[in-house]
């Protein structure tokens, strides 16, 4: 998605059209992170609607330049609600000082049925008929179909607007269930419902007591002193500026071995108590994410969970506060492909470059640097990252467009976890069966079986003692993030569904 040449921006007024609905007026918006982007491999925007207020994601064909097609889509449409959008999209227009837009494509003629079926929804008339195409349409969303959309259409009246459920997780919402979303007034995803000048924005989004954050172990590894792994890879440090979120258990082994390779870096972490152990080892302290992105040409990211990578990004003096055409962004965390399909929407309608790089190892590799490295997205900014790549890790592999790094990780977790359910389950058999678990270990370091993750957690099994090298919820979220994927693709995942039990019932 970040690769992609798209013809629309934020802020930029268009006719919007839904199936089953005439084109209405709005705006491109940020996405509000209630409204979920369907899962279809297309350029879409979401768009905020005049009048209604309602949000929808449309493909960008069914997009069309508000100027340009003016005078064509407004004649003979005379009813008080597409008047009220008018004047609207006119006022937004006055206010922000927009230049004309001017896009591409030939005027498409609308159809008779859609001239219909515009002016029965808009005379109020609410037959039956037109009530059964909404439910048809419906449908069609819930399954990813056709529509292009997640709300439903711009006629819909915005005081029977659903709203989202307090505290629910994205992945929790089907692509397209969520109706005609109207969002809290303190929301700025909409240039439509706010006027607060930048200036006083950021003053007020802005952290006033960052003394009062819990405190925070300290990282308890040796930041300055390089591995031998590291010391062997020869690596030529890149000459831009690096910024780095988030310095859990992950983090801090891939930092330590930007700083230790030669590379500029700059961090941030929502515990102030570990930033001082990396400013010590030469790394530079950022106040908020958005101040990291200032700073920055390329900053990564990696945090625990998709909710958090979100928040990251969409939330006060966030990410997208100073993207631009200039910064880059890489998302390491471990996420669905719906949520970097998100993220990567959102950096590019800025103008930035965006990947996704997932990792596969614990906290032992990302200290060794030994990780290995599955990215997707904008092909120039892994060329830029390859030095990052190349301390972080022992391989690097592209894997094309958005969403395909986040599904092979999940593949290979999900493989990782049944793996070390059965670890356990073998293990706990057999000592049952009055066996000794180091006999069976040192039989499996013989068979097929033998390979390093099974030894290392078998001798933890049997020496009692499990140092936390990967947080056990974090295995449980990827292998939930899986089942997720195994439903939208209608695949059976039996083992993976007992082995989430598992960790479900330890956790």
């Amino acid at each position: 998605m970040s690769s992609e040449q798209l013809k629309f921006r934020i802020g930029d007024p268009v006719w919007a059209k839904m199936k089953g609905f005439s084109p209405w007026p709005g705006v491109v918006v940020l996405p509000p992170s209630e409204v979920k982007r369907p899962a279809i491999k297309k350029a879409m925007h979401c768009v905020n609607f005049f009048g209604t207020k309602d949000y929808a994601w449309i493909e960008e064909t069914s997009m069309k330049g508000y100027e340009e097609y003016k005078d064509t889509l407004t004649k003979d449409k005379k009813s008080k609600a597409m008047a009220q959008a008018i004047a609207e999209i006119e006022k937004y227009l006055v206010d922000r000082e927009l230049p004309g837009q001017s896009t591409g494509g030939s005027p498409r003629k609308l159809d008779q049925d859609d001239e219909s079926e515009f002016d029965a929804l808009l005379s109020g008339s609410g037959d039956k008929s037109t009530k059964k195409s909404k439910k048809e349409v419906g449908r069609k969303r819930n399954a990813s179909e056709g529509s292009g959309s997640t709300a439903s259409g711009p006629a819909t009246s915005s005081s029977t607007a659903k709203k989202p459920r307090q505290g629910r997780q994205p992945k929790e919402s089907k692509a397209g269930s969520a109706s005609a979303m109207k969002m809290d007034e303190e929301r700025d995803a909409s240039p439509v419902q706010y006027s607060k000048k930048p200036s006083v924005s950021n003053l007020l989004d802005r952290p006033n007591a960052l003394s009062a954050r819990p405190s925070s172990p300290t990282v308890g590894m040796d930041l300055v002193t390089s591995s031998q792994t590291l010391r062997e890879k020869d690596i030529q440090a890149s000459k831009l500026n690096f910024g780095f979120l988030g310095l859990g258990i992950m983090g801090s082994g891939m930092v330590k071995n930007l700083l230790n390779s030669g590379h500029n870096v700059t961090v941030w972490n929502r515990t102030t108590e570990k930033v001082k152990d990396f400013v010590e080892a030469g790394a530079k302290e950022a106040l908020t994410p958005s101040d990291v992105i200032a700073e920055c040409d390329i900053t990564f990211s990696c945090v625990s969970d998709p909710q958090s990578a979100k928040e990251l990004v969409f939330g006060n003096c966030g990410v997208l506060q100073e993207i631009n055409t200039t910064k880059g962004y890489v998302e390491m965390t471990s996420v669905d492909s719906d949520t970097s399909q998100d993220i990567a929407e959102a950096i590019s309608l800025k103008g930035g470059r965006y990947l996704e790089a997932q990792i596969q190892g614990s906290k032992s590799q990302a200290q060794d640097g030994t990780l290995v490295v599955l990215v997707a997205g904008d092909r120039s900014l892994f060329d830029d990252c390859q030095s990052c790549f190349q301390a972080m890790g022992k391989n690097s592999f592209y894997l094309g467009e958005v969403g395909n790094a986040s599904k092979m990780n999940l593949v290979l977790q999900s493989m990782i976890g049944v793996t070390l359910a059965g670890l356990a389950e073998g293990m706990a058999l057999a000592d049952r069966a009055g066996l000794q678990q180091k006999d069976v270990l040192e039989v499996l370091e013989l068979t097929g079986l033998n390979c390093p993750a099974l030894l290392q957690k078998g001798k933890a099994i049997i020496e009692g003692g499990f140092p936390t090298h990967q947080p056990l919820q974090h295995m449980q979220k990827d292998l939930k993030l899986s089942l997720n994927m195994g439903d939208q693709l209608e695949q059976p995942l039996p083992l993976t569904a007992s082995a989430n039990e598992v960790y479900k019932h330890a956790k």
